[in-house]
């Protein structure tokens, strides 16, 4: 199943996030075209200067040349669902309509929260909007 293989890749990005100053590790993995790209959030001593895993997998993404997300995964800590941050929401709906689905899991794999982008972003200004 294509969710459980986002799911893996984003755990496996988790693992590898750096976030000495929070320790709040983050990960995620996105299907674009049925290739998955995954990120890690990316803290620096200067917080401003830190980036987010869902930044880190939509770089991935069009450095591979991908420009459309099919599906997000996300994975933080604790029990509580981590969501993409506003910028992030602004981020994926550049590559994504508003029925994309996005999925919040903790660090165990467990499925924590599924809706989509529209419901994260609702009446969201997108590409259409300047076309």
């Amino acid at each position: 199943m294509m969710k459980d293989a986002l799911i893996s890749a984003a755990l496996d990005a988790r693992a590898n996030a750096y976030a000495p100053y929070s320790r709040f590790h983050v990960g995620a993995a996105l299907r674009c075209e049925g290739v998955i790209y995954s990120g890690c959030n990316v803290e620096n001593a200067a917080y401003p200067q830190g980036s987010c895993a869902e930044a880190g997998a939509i770089s991935a993404m069009i450095l591979a040349g991908g420009r459309q997300i099919d599906a997000i995964v996300i994975v933080g800590g604790g029990e509580a669902a981590c969501t993409p941050c506003g910028g992030c929401r602004q981020r994926l709906r550049e590559f994504s309509s508003s029925a994309m689905p996005v999925t919040m899991v903790n660090a165990q794999g467990t499925v924590l929260l599924e809706t989509t982008l529209g419901d994260l972003l609702p009446w969201s200004f997108g590409p259409e909007n300047l076309a």
